[in-house]
Formats: C-alpha cells, sequence, structure tokens
C-alpha cells in the first residue's frame, strides 16, 4: 500500500487500563484518549499492539466494566475513516469480536506482516516468540483453549473477571516504579526472534510491544527492532512517516 501524502502510521501498546487503580488508570486513559486526538488529522492507520487492558474478559453478552472513555474514542475515530488495528497481548488474550461487531475493529491473535511505501513491517505483541519462556508458552495454549474459555464463561461474570484481574495482577513488572531493562541481544527473545526470522524473510521493521522497553535496535543494516516501550513510565509510541518509522514520546499531562 502506497500512503496519501501528509498520512502517517502509528503504532502503540501496553496501556494496562485498569492498573495501578481507578483514579490512576482514567488519568492514563485520558491522556491516551488526548493524544489520539492528536494524532487523528495525520493518521492513516493505528496499531494498538497488544495489553490494552491489564485484565479483558469478554462473555458473550457481557464485557467488563470502565474504558468508556477509550471505546468511545476508538468508535468515534472509526467512523471517522481512520483504520484501526488491534492485538491481543499476555494480558487481553480473550478479546473475541466485540470491537469487531461493535466497532468495526479487527482484533489480530497472531503476528502480521504488511507493506507500506516499499516497506515491510512484522507486527505483533511479541509474547510467546522466540526462544525459551516455555512456561508462558505452555500456559499460553491453556488460556487460548477454546473449550476451556467455553467453561470459564460458565462463572458469573462477577466472579470470572474477578478472578482474571487478581491473576493478572501478579505480574509484578506492570507495577508502578518497576523497570525493565534491557538484557543483551543474547537473552533478548524478540531479537533472537528477529535475528531467525531475517535469515529467511526480510523485515525492515519489527513493531513489537510486551517487553515495556521504549527500544530502537538495529537487526542488520537494513532492519530495526522496534519495541514500543509502554504508558506507565514512557508514554511512547511509533511513526512510520511513510519514509522512516521512529519512536516518539507524549508527555502532555493534564
Amino acid at each position: 500500500m502506497q500512503l496519501p501524502e501528509g498520512k502517517h502510521i502509528y503504532f502503540a501498546s501496553d496501556f494496562h487500563l485498569g492498573i495501578p487503580n481507578q483514579s490512576a488508570s482514567i488519568l492514563r486513559e485520558k491522556k491516551i484518549c488526548t493524544w489520539l486526538d492528536e494524532i487523528a488529522p495525520k493518521a492513516h492507520t493505528i496499531f494498538l499492539v497488544g495489553d490494552l487492558f491489564d485484565t479483558w474478559f469478554e462473555y458473550k453478552q457481557v464485557v467488563p466494566k470502565g474504558y468508556i472513555r477509550f471505546l468511545g474514542k476508538l468508535a468515534q475515530l472509526k467512523d471517522q475513516g481512520i483504520q484501526i488495528e488491534i492485538f491481543t497481548g499476555n494480558h487481553d488474550l480473550w478479546l473475541r469480536d466485540y470491537f469487531e461487531s461493535e466497532l468495526g475493529i479487527p482484533v489480530h491473535h497472531q503476528p502480521i506482516e504488511r507493506s507500506y511505501n516499499q516497506k515491510e513491517f512484522y507486527i505483533g505483541h511479541g509474547d510467546g516468540l522466540g526462544p525459551g519462556d516455555s512456561g508462558y508458552k505452555f500456559l499460553k495454549k491453556i488460556m487460548t483453549n477454546r473449550t476451556l474459555q467455553w467453561l470459564y464463561r460458565r462463572i458469573h461474570p462477577d466472579t470470572g473477571i474477578a478472578i482474571a484481574n487478581w491473576f493478572s495482577q501478579l505480574g509484578a513488572k506492570h507495577g508502578e516504579g518497576r523497570e525493565e531493562q534491557f538484557q543483551g541481544a543474547e537473552k533478548e527473545w524478540l531479537v533472537q526472534f528477529c535475528l531467525s526470522t531475517i535469515e529467511k524473510n526480510h523485515f525492515d521493521y519489527f513493531i513489537f510491544g510486551h517487553r515495556h522497553l521504549a527500544l530502537e535496535y538495529p537487526i542488520n543494516d537494513c532492519s530495526v527492532y522496534i519495541n514500543l516501550g509502554d504508558w506507565i513510565r514512557f508514554d511512547s509510541y511509533a511513526v512510520f512517516d511513510g519514509t522512516s518509522t521512529r519512536l516518539q514520546y507524549y508527555k502532555k499531562h493534564d
């Protein structure tokens, strides 16, 4: 696809709406909505690359309480003709058809490949990619099993969502004040995934979230791995302006 003149593509991830408490989450939600308003005039496509919510579990007729500003903003932008695509992350694996049916926004459960202005993109949340992390990969298979999800939906939503919230917040790395550190290429599974993939297929940009690092890391002379950071510490996102993709930071606070 060739982008129209003056239009950009935006990437963001790891909003983790819902933590550490309702008041702090609402402030972050308002900031995200203000950012979405500000990028809208130039936005051709917005990719929201997973862990938008710290917990999300959809029942057939019930979705989690809250996030009304964010959901309304997505509906508004979509109605304005901006393409929006969402990915599941390890905290919101249970996104199903609500966004598609209610907002017309597709939800990707696996990484995707896209081409814009002769640049090749590989886009995904990043959880479970690369070597290692066998425990999480096994857990992900259990949590994405349709039969087990059907059984979980037999639990009353008040109880089911409460259990999901409790389980989700056991992950200490998503709490305030916890700083992730780059472990070096040999220990970073997403870097290893990029290195392995680039041996078979060329991509100009690998776009991932998950690691809570705002990072641009060259894979080779022609390929860059970009980790989108988060909106807990960095307020970071990436922009493709038709020529190159760069990390940027939004620091406008109420």
